[in-house]
């Protein structure tokens, strides 16, 4: 048996109630506690950016292609969009689906309430299932084979402010020369909680109509929206090519600016500064494959960058958590450091014999980092049982609940990613054992004969 190991083990079964006892219990409840808010914290953090990000792309999937234009109208110039991405999408192994949409700005008049809106024409190929956890109340549009749909989605908040029901017709005008209005049956409800960006303004009809209204042709549309499938990239390839063309628009900014005085402070700088998002480069390869087979006037725009307060709020969430975490290690590290010098100092004794007996400074070092090691293992096991059993309940009944105008959502929601949970156990074991190495080097300064006579 290893030696070390043995005094170590001996040494535990000791201890009983003494003063040591209670401290290595303090230090386990220490590193519990903080792998468990870890734990919480990430995947609530993972949890709010899987949901948010579901709800965009539900509602405006992943990218967008539009005739490129100089305003900054909320309607689209019309084009063709039988192109070849839309007739063939399998000859693209990264796109799930391909649908046609237009805007067209108008108002909903009552007898009590007029406000502005924009209606949202989409096609029969529309992908229902994506948005089906957002539809609340009622049925999707009917698309009728010939003519157009009459059915319109309005928003939890629009049907709220003017007072409509699943069944009840409204009346839509339509700004354009001469004005149009037609009158409109609610086939149902739909609620994202995404109020600055839809649900406060954008209803769901037939796109016939807005064909219809703008004297367009059946084959035209104010743009496409493409739905990717992020699983068909390997995210080492993906890491790699985006941080190639990170690095070389790094070094071409540092040649080119003449105010750069260290070249490589200025290069450190850029790779701390580096931040790799699998969802951003994944939709980003996917935008130039695509780029090389549309003509020169169409206009590709990433989900990310239309919404991009959205995402640079998540980002700003995720950062946050990091600085939690960071904060977290240096806890449990002072706590570690603290406990090894008390067991160190209540054993002064035991050290100076076993080097009067010719123990090393290593093997006596060795005997209090198994102690350590000890309390980082319980630590981790009790931490993963509390973080793991919070994060269950609340995913399974919902415990907490948010105000859905403020956080995009009512409950915090979790997502289970066991990649995370393993990760976060690796950092805390290894981060608390390397800090454990610093107070055990105390062992060698130790006078065997001092310590003998230690009391």
């Amino acid at each position: 048996m290893n030696l070390s190991y043995f005094i170590s083990k001996r040494i535990r079964h000791a201890e009983g109630n003494s003063f040591s006892s209670v401290i290595h219990k303090i230090a386990v409840i220490s590193i519990a506690i903080g792998l468990a808010a870890a734990i919480v914290s990430f995947l609530i953090m993972q949890g709010f950016q899987s949901a948010i990000k579901n709800k965009i792309y539900g509602f405006s999937n992943h990218l967008l292609i539009t005739q490129y234009t100089m305003s900054n109208a909320v309607e689209e110039q019309p084009f063709d969009y039988h192109i070849e991405i839309y007739k063939n999408p399998s000859a693209f192994p990264f796109i799930k689906h391909v649908q046609e949409f237009s805007h067209k700005a108008g108002l909903i008049k009552t007898d009590d309430e007029v406000m502005g809106i924009v209606f949202k024409g989409v096609g029969s190929s529309f992908d229902i299932s994506q948005f089906k956890a957002s539809l609340h109340e009622g049925n999707f549009i009917h698309f009728p084979d010939s003519g157009y749909s009459n059915q319109v989605l309005l928003s939890r908040v629009i049907a709220n402010k003017i007072n409509a029901r699943t069944g009840d017709d409204i009346v839509v005008h339509f700004f354009q020369n001469p004005p149009r209005f037609r009158r409109l049956t609610v086939a149902g409800i739909y609620e994202t909680n995404l109020s600055d960006y839809f649900d406060s303004k954008v209803i769901i009809g037939d796109i016939r109509l807005v064909q219809r209204l703008n004297d367009w042709s059946a084959t035209q549309a104010g743009g496409l929206e493409v739905q990717l499938d992020l699983s068909s990239y390997n995210s080492f390839q993906l890491w790699r090519a985006d941080f190639s063309r990170y690095w070389s628009r790094v070094r071409e900014d540092i040649q080119d600016n003449p105010d750069v005085d260290n070249e490589f402070l200025s290069s450190v700088s850029a790779l701390i500064n580096y931040k790799f998002d699998f969802d951003k480069a994944a939709m980003e390869e996917s935008a130039r494959s695509i780029s090389q087979s549309i003509d020169y006037d169409l206009y590709m725009e990433t989900v990310r960058d239309k919404y991009i307060q959205i995402f640079e709020w998540l980002d700003l969430i995720k950062r946050q958590v990091k600085i939690l975490l960071v904060v977290i290690l240096i806890v449990v590290c002072v706590n570690m450091i603290s406990v090894i010098l008390i067991s160190v100092m209540e054993r002064t004794q035991m050290v100076g014999m076993l080097k009067a007996m010719g123990a090393q400074n290593q093997l006596i070092r060795s005997v209090f980092l198994y102690n350590g090691v000890n309390l980082i293992v319980k630590g981790l096991f009790f931490g993963n049982l509390v973080g793991l059993g919070i994060c269950f309940l609340q995913d399974r009944f919902k415990i907490i609940s948010l105000n859905p105008h403020d956080y995009y959502m009512d409950y915090v929601p979790i997502a289970w990613s066991w990649s995370t949970i393993i990760l976060l156990n690796v950092i805390v074991f290894v981060t608390v054992w390397i800090v454990l190495l610093l107070p055990t080097r105390f062992i060698s300064r130790i006078n065997p004969i001092q310590a003998i006579r230690f009391d």
